[in-house]
């Protein structure tokens, strides 16, 4: 194949400037780049409400970009391996693992290197009609001029937790966004459901979100219509954190309905794909889309779901990771909470609020407040007491004897008794004997709402 560089990948059009963007190592043993430095000095972003900051690499207006050295290979390798090979493909994936970024891109680019261990002619064939259009320079550029970068395992920004993955772990990530991607990602919980969803599932999103965000935890999901978008704006509303992992390129909003909104989250949040820029969503891509959410996350959250339902499979992954699954009931007669009951007979814990899902995936102490109902007074009278009211005749009167008999004790203790549930309201006297008075019940005042 002609047209190749050094490297082995397609050498940039003309007017092209390969020596555009950043240079930052992607190789933790290059130290002649090493990663950039922590922008919040190692502390997890708690609270989130302002995101820590990297340097802006866009260029002020009227003036040039400045001239950037080359990008060292397994950069480049990785970004021209992302427009090559789909998201999720386990068996590339074992190629990348075994060969490296730069002998696999070499062997996908040229026509006389030997292919990957065990390619079939016509896989072989159809990535390298799609390395053919790799122009890693550009795409690196790019997102560079979009105030963006490439993350790829061995980067200090990179979520070790993608690891578990294995063989389908991401080649790398493009993200758009101010702050630190494996910080935020270490306090984090996806919270996903039906695009189609009810008022109800809409609103819990929202507020299961809010009260995410104002706990100091970065709420994860994928930026499309229904409980994904009310799920970001609700961490946006409460000044929080909020990621959203797309099934594109990060400079291509997807719903084009939600462009203000992905803008608003790269303005305040992060938003990360493993596609190039300028790659378009396909429905597989969205599958694939949500195994990243899952193993980014320390837990997911299913709102509203059908019985066959992406984000049951984002859940399903979610479990089989290891991580905290979770499901907020709906109605019964729903089948938009149809996947979620489902989902909660098997592994998922139910959750109601923030404070529920903090206390399954935060740290040892983090527990959610204790549920009780109304207390009322008569929950607090001592057995005797309660023996000698629940004696009472519920029309009628009845005399001390007669309530001896009836609570098993002594006449003087009964009195004794009757005397006490007097001054607290319970009965009065009629005559020689005694009945229930009439009286409103009191409670401590106890509630739940939105406080």
């Amino acid at each position: 194949m002609t047209g190749l560089d050094e490297w082995g990948f397609a050498t940039p059009a003309p007017d092209t400037d390969p020596h555009a963007g950043t240079n930052t190592a992607c190789n933790p043993e290059d130290r002649n780049h090493p990663p950039p430095a922590d922008p919040t000095g190692g502390q997890p972003p708690h609270p989130p409400n302002r995101p820590p900051t990297e340097p802006d690499h866009t260029h002020p207006p009227g003036r040039p970009p400045t001239p950037h050295p080359p990008y060292e290979p397994h950069r480049s390798a990785r970004a021209a391996l992302t427009r090559i090979l789909e998201p999720g493909d386990e068996t590339a994936g074992r190629w990348l693992n075994d060969m490296g970024p730069v002998a696999l891109l070499h062997a996908l680019t040229d026509d006389d290197a030997a292919p990957p261990p065990g390619a079939s002619k016509t896989k072989l064939t159809g990535l390298r009609q799609r390395a053919a259009r790799a122009r890693p320079a550009e795409d690196l550029a790019a997102v560079a001029a979009l105030g963006g970068r490439f993350v790829c395992p061995g980067d200090e920004e990179w979520p070790s937790q993608l690891d578990d993955l294995g063989d389908a772990r991401p080649i790398g990530l493009w993200v758009r966004g101010r702050a630190h991607l494996r910080l935020w990602a270490l306090r984090s919980v996806a919270v996903v459901g039906a695009r189609a969803c009810t008022e109800y599932g809409a609103h819990l999103a929202t507020t299961l979100s809010a009260g995410l965000a104002e706990r100091g935890w970065a709420v994860a999901s994928g930026a499309a219509y229904g409980v994904d978008g009310a799920a970001h704006r609700g961490a946006l509303a409460a000044n929080g954190a909020t990621l959203a992992v797309l099934a594109c390129g990060v400079d291509y909003a997807y719903p084009r309905g939600h462009t203000e909104l992905i803008d608003r989250i790269t303005e305040q949040g992060l938003v990360i794909a493993e596609l190039p820029p300028g790659d378009h969503p396909t429905r597989s891509r969205f599958v694939q889309r949500n195994r990243v959410i899952a193993a980014l996350t320390r837990g997911t959250v299913v709102v509203e779901a059908e019985l066959r339902s992406g984000s049951l499979v984002t859940a399903r992954r979610a479990l089989a990771l290891g991580r905290f699954t979770m499901g907020m009931p709906g109605p019964v007669t729903s089948g938009l909470s149809a996947g979620v009951h489902q989902l909660l007979r098997g592994e998922a814990a139910l959750v109601t609020d923030a404070d529920e899902v903090i206390e399954l995936v935060g740290s040892i102490g983090d527990l959610a407040p204790a549920r009780r109902g109304r207390t009322h007074l008569r929950d607090l009278l001592d057995p005797v007491a309660t023996r000698v009211l629940e004696a009472l005749p519920a029309r009628g009167s009845t005399d001390t004897g007669h309530l001896a008999r009836e609570a098993g004790t002594s006449r003087d203790l009964t009195h004794t008794k009757l005397f006490e549930l007097q001054s607290l309201g319970f009965v009065q006297r009629c005559g020689e004997g005694w009945e229930l008075a009439r009286r409103a019940e009191t409670t401590d005042g106890s509630r739940r709402g939105g406080t």
